[in-house]
Formats: C-alpha cells, structure tokens, sequence
C-alpha cells in the first residue's frame, strides 16, 4: 500500500471552476459588472502584472475546495494576466485580491453582504466596494495601517490601490480613471469611437478640400503668371517692330533729303 505525502494529497484535491450559481440575477447587474470589469481591463491593459476577473471563483485555502468566493470583480496587483479556471491562492504568490467590487442585486440580503465583508478582512482584501444599482447607493469598506474600516463617504473618493475616483450622480455609479477617462459600457465606447471616426473623417474631407482649393488657387496663380509673361513678350515684340518701322521712316526720310526732298512736305 502506498502512502501519499500531505503534498501529493493537496495536490491530487480538485477545485471546481463552477460553483452552480449564475453569474448575475438580473441584466442591470450584469451591466454594472461587466462596465467596471471592462473599465478595469482597460486601465491596465499595458501592466502585465495585474490581473483583473469577474465572477471568478476564489480559493484563498489550500486543500479546502468548499470554502470560496465568487467576487462579481476583483484585481489582483502583483500576479500576470492570463487565463483561470478559478483563482487559488497559494498557486498565486500567496496573494489575496486587494481590491473586490460587488455589484448588488434585489436576491442580496443585508446578511449576506455583512458576511462577505468579514470573510474579505479575515482574508487580506484591502478595498471592498458595493453598489446597489437599484437603490443607488454606495458603500466601501478599506484598511487603513492595517485595520479595517468603512470609507466615511464615497463621494470623490480615491482608491489607494487603482487610482480611480468613485462618485454618485443622481444614484448612478461614475468611475473616472486616473487619466481623468470615465468607465463606459462597450457599447458607448463604440459609438464614441464611431463619432470620433466620423469627425476624423469630416476632418480628412475638409483638408482634402482646402487642399484642392489651394491647388486650383495655385494654377490659377501660375495661369496668371503664364498670362502676364504672354503679355510682357508681346509688348517687347510691338516695342521691336514699332522701332524697326521707325528706323525704316527714318532711312526713307534722309533718302529724301538726300534728294532735295522735304520728307514733311
């Protein structure tokens, strides 16, 4: 018979990537979810060392494959991009999510969202945050020299770890990234990429415009030019042949002086 090491026990536990519950309870939360997962995403799209997920089961105990945690989002610093069938914990560096976002929906109770935030200080998140879209309320919970503590208002408040700014207007959820860009939905990213195709558009239209006008302008320009060379020469021809006819008078003249012709006669 033979007898498995601790390691090889862990190691042969499964972690299932699926815990049977559905992603969101109704298509506002999935909206919210999916807008600052994506928001996210972009901000540190160029920092391969944060990893950013949603609905993303996580296991922070090694050999414990009932105990986890399905954060609508969470971001990770510290960890590479890439794929995950789950997020465990001990494979990662030991880090926990620093910062979780949970997006609430009508099936959420009070209870609920209470054990969530003691199970996320028990187990190292940082900054907790929690919207109810439906209510349009705001709340965040954040450690602060190591003790954690609800965020006394929401409002214009900066996260340590990304940067972004929280506020609530007329009950909706504003994200605002560092660089001043506002969280959209793909949706209005698209038509704002469309509107500014279009105005980039306009724009090439107008100098190719402007550019035609200054070509016309210019051969016209050199028509002008061409014209008044034109002229020139033709003004020099009639200065020659006014001077030769004159010289040819002048001759007939003295030939008849020589004659004893008066030529004005």
């Amino acid at each position: 018979m033979t007898t498995l090491t601790i390691p090889e026990l862990l190691e042969r536990i499964e972690y299932p990537d699926s815990d049977g519950l559905p992603m969101s309870d109704n298509t506002l939360q999935w909206y919210w979810m999916v807008l600052i997962k994506e928001g996210l995403e972009i901000l540190f799209a160029d920092d391969p060392n944060v990893f950013v997920a949603g609905n993303l089961l996580w296991y922070p105990v090694e050999g414990d494959n009932r105990f986890r945690m399905a954060p609508d989002v969470f971001v990770v610093k510290g960890r590479p991009k890439g794929y995950r069938g789950s997020y465990m914990q001990w494979r990662e560096g030991g880090l926990p999510p620093q910062v979780v976002f949970e997006v609430l929906s009508p099936g959420n109770t009070a209870r609920e969202m209470a054990e969530k935030t003691d199970l996320y200080d028990e187990y190292g998140v940082e900054e907790f945050y929690i919207y109810d879209p439906d209510r349009g309320t705001l709340r965040g919970f954040a450690r602060r020299d190591g003790v954690w503590a609800p965020i006394p208002s929401m409002q214009n408040w900066v996260s340590p770890r990304l940067g972004i700014v929280f506020r609530l207007e007329d009950g909706e959820l504003v994200l605002t990234g560092p660089d001043g860009v506002r969280f959209i939905s793909s949706v209005d990213r698209d038509r704002q990429w469309k509107q500014a195709e279009s105005r980039a558009e306009q724009q090439q239209r107008r100098a190719e415009q402007q550019q035609s006008r200054a070509e016309q302008q210019q051969r016209f320009a050199e028509e002008q030019q061409r014209l008044a060379e034109q002229q020139q020469l033709l003004t020099e021809e009639q200065r020659r042949l006014a001077g030769q006819e004159k010289d040819r008078a002048d001759r007939l003249a003295a030939k008849l002086r020589a004659a004893g012709i008066d030529p004005d006669q």
